[in-house]
């Protein structure tokens, strides 16, 4: 395997990853290679998807994977099947995560659930449940709810929510013993 496919199926495992946009200053500094090297990459890669059901899609400085824009019925059909059913305990759980704590990285729900939660986090956003914005670090999104889930549930404020100034002290307790077992380890 010649460099240029090396630098492409790495840029591959990370699209595929981290399930949201990557920019390009963030896979350069990951693989070590300059941006014009990556620009070239994600130029060949398009190419090679061309006739593809997938699609790199570009948008600015951030590159994501994306499905192919004539296989849009197919994935709006099945965008309404799963819009269709319930949340399940999963998105729940993501959910409640969100409300109580945002903004929040993806990051930090997985250490919280103990598991990936990309797929359910997509499912939120497709349904309008949570959005996503950049974070204030610079690197990476952060996930809060949406108004119109806030109207939805009645909510004026998340400060409304059942428990929720018992829930904070708690958060607070648990981050402070964390400090200080990371202290004395």
């Amino acid at each position: 395997m010649n460099a240029e496919n090396k630098i492409q199926n790495k840029i591959e495992s990370i699209l595929l990853f981290k399930n949201e946009p990557v920019s390009l200053a963030t896979l350069s500094k990951l693989l070590n290679e300059s941006r014009e090297d990556i620009q070239l990459a994600i130029n060949n890669l398009q190419k090679k998807y061309e006739d593809s059901g997938i699609v790199i899609v570009t948008v600015g400085e951030e590159v994501s994977l994306g499905t192919h824009p004539e296989l849009s019925g197919l994935i709006e059909e099945m965008q309404k099947e799963e819009l269709s059913r319930e949340l399940g305990k999963a998105g729940l759980e993501t959910l409640s995560i969100i409300l109580y704590k945002h903004p929040i990285s993806r990051r930090e729900i997985d250490y919280i659930r103990g598991v990936n939660s990309s797929f359910i986090l997509r499912n939120l956003l497709i349904r309008g449940l949570i959005e996503r914005e950049d974070s204030v670090a610079g690197r990476g999104y952060t996930y809060k709810p949406t108004l119109e889930l806030m109207r939805h549930l009645g909510l004026t404020r998340t400060e409304d929510l059942p428990k929720y100034e018992e829930s904070q002290a708690k958060m607070v307790e648990f981050a402070e013993r964390e400090k200080e077992e990371d202290g004395s380890s």
